[in-house]
């Protein structure tokens, strides 16, 4: 799993959960305690409810992606710029900033100015948005969408939200995020509750994940809560959604989100040292095969997928064939994925496989034999 870096901020294996606080200019958004017209109260909000409380990023937008809205254009949007700018000038506080667009014309002109990072909540429906971002070496955030500038997010079930996200030019600097919430009319919460439970499938995009559970509808209605009373379910979640892969909480509550994600992370497996293993968690054969499926890998190995299982990337031919050779020396099923392998067996197996390594592998057994 790859790490990225936005304005010197780490993200990704080996890294704190990140936590990404909001701030909203457009008076059209439904979260009221995030919303400032006038950049002077914009910019005390930044500071001590978003970056003195812990945010390491701060997550801007300029319009509501409320489905129940027009959407505005580009140009609209960069007429809104300039209080975002001017807003900026007025912290104090060191943040990553985030501009929240589906125009690669605003990301391009946020890029030029003070931010260091894109939220495309369109998935990349603007062709142009993955090479503006490439073009400024910048990180941007990828929301499972449809490619159609009108209706972000609007993709409903595990399989197509991994589809989404894997569709497309993914830069080397994307961070993806599943989508969680009614941004269509025919998801369902059992969607959502869905996605959440499959969470670690989306590490095999090899990019670190972002969620936005905060308050959300499909966590509420579990336990009866309405939005001003949800804030303890999303502490909950938080701490799941970090212990099953999450690297970013988007959340408009940051100081006891970010206690929630560093509890999760405490208690979850140290993320490997080598960015080049990639492991799974799987809980059953059945979840084991559609991800082997979605891979176009072979769905025989899936029984021993449960076992243990991992993606090997960025191997050279050399060490391609010393993995290859050491696997099934150790008795593990092998098969070839996209410049690495896909290895799956028994954890003695394994163990025996790591053991093997030596040299320009060392960072993989020391990976394994932390698992």
């Amino acid at each position: 799993m790859r790490t990225v870096e936005a304005g010197g901020l780490p993200i990704g294996p080996g890294q704190p959960p990140r936590i990404m606080g909001v701030l909203n200019l457009s008076e059209e958004s439904p979260y009221s305690p995030s919303v400032f017209q006038d950049p002077a109260a914009a910019a005390e909000y930044v500071d001590e409810t978003l970056i003195d409380q812990g945010a390491d990023i701060v997550d801007i937008g300029l319009e509501s992606a409320n489905k129940r809205f027009d959407v505005r254009s580009a140009e609209w949007e960069l007429d809104q710029l300039g209080r975002a700018f001017e807003t900026l000038e007025r912290v104090d506080g060191e943040a990553v900033f985030s501009i929240e667009t589906r125009y690669h014309e605003v990301a391009e002109a946020a890029l030029e100015g003070p931010f260091d990072m894109v939220n495309d909540i369109c998935g990349f429906a603007d062709p142009e948005m993955p090479a503006v971002c490439r073009g400024f070496d910048a990180v941007v955030v990828k929301m499972a969408s449809p490619p159609d500038l009108g209706r972000p997010g609007a993709v409903d079930t595990v399989d197509e939200i991994f589809d989404a996200l894997a569709r497309g030019d993914l830069t080397e600097k994307t961070i993806i995020d599943p989508a969680f919430g009614g941004w269509s009319e025919t998801k369902t919460l059992e969607d959502d509750r869905e996605t959440f439970r499959r969470l670690r499938e989306f590490r095999a995009l090899d990019r670190p994940i972002l969620v936005s559970i905060n308050r959300k509808n499909f966590l509420r209605k579990l336990v009866g809560r309405s939005t001003e009373d949800a804030l303890p379910v999303s502490l909950a979640a938080t701490s799941m959604a970090v212990e099953r892969g999450a690297d970013v909480i988007r959340t408009h509550d940051v100081a006891e989100t970010k206690d929630a994600a560093l509890i999760g992370h405490a208690f979850s497996r140290e993320s490997p040292p080598s960015e080049r293993v990639i492991p799974f968690e799987f809980s059953s054969i059945a979840e084991a095969r559609r991800v082997l499926d979605r891979l176009g890998l072979d769905r025989s190995f899936a029984n021993d997928s449960v076992g243990q299982s991992i993606l090997l990337t960025q191997l050279s031919d050399d060490e391609r064939a010393v993995v290859d050779e050491a696997a099934q020396v150790a008795g593990l099923e092998l098969d070839a994925y996209q410049g690495g392998v896909y290895i799956a067996g028994r954890p003695d197996a394994f163990t025996r496989f790591a053991g093997s390594l030596d040299g320009s592998l060392s960072d993989i057994r020391d990976s394994l034999q932390q698992e």
